[in-house]
């Protein structure tokens, strides 16, 4: 996987998707940098306390329609825990071999 042209990839998707606000591009970013901290390896464990703070959204509405939304859209594979003790899961998928593909 290569970072510069994944995020040019994503880049040219985020300008075509018009759904995407600037909430979400900071959530994105947030995982990605997650992401780049473990390697590029998928998927990563983070807490939504964790994302809210780093991607500077405030409420945990906010937060959830995001994820969501980054998840419906094909940005992410995002498969939620109910536990408190134990991360969610995310997926970042590679958008430089087209849409919706495992990095």
């Amino acid at each position: 996987m290569k970072p510069n042209k994944h995020l040019t990839c994503l880049f040219d998707r985020l300008i075509e998707d018009k759904t995407m606000h600037p909430t979400h591009i900071s959530l994105y970013f947030s995982l990605f940098q997650y992401w780049n901290i473990n390697r590029y390896q998928n998927p990563i464990s983070i807490t939504r306390e964790e994302m809210m703070l780093i991607s500077k959204i405030g409420s945990r509405a906010t937060y959830h329609k995001c994820m969501r939304e980054l998840n419906d859209k094909g940005y992410i594979k995002y498969e939620p825990t109910f536990n408190p003790y134990k991360g969610s899961s995310v997926q970042l998928l590679n958008f430089s071999q087209g849409d919706n593909i495992e990095v």
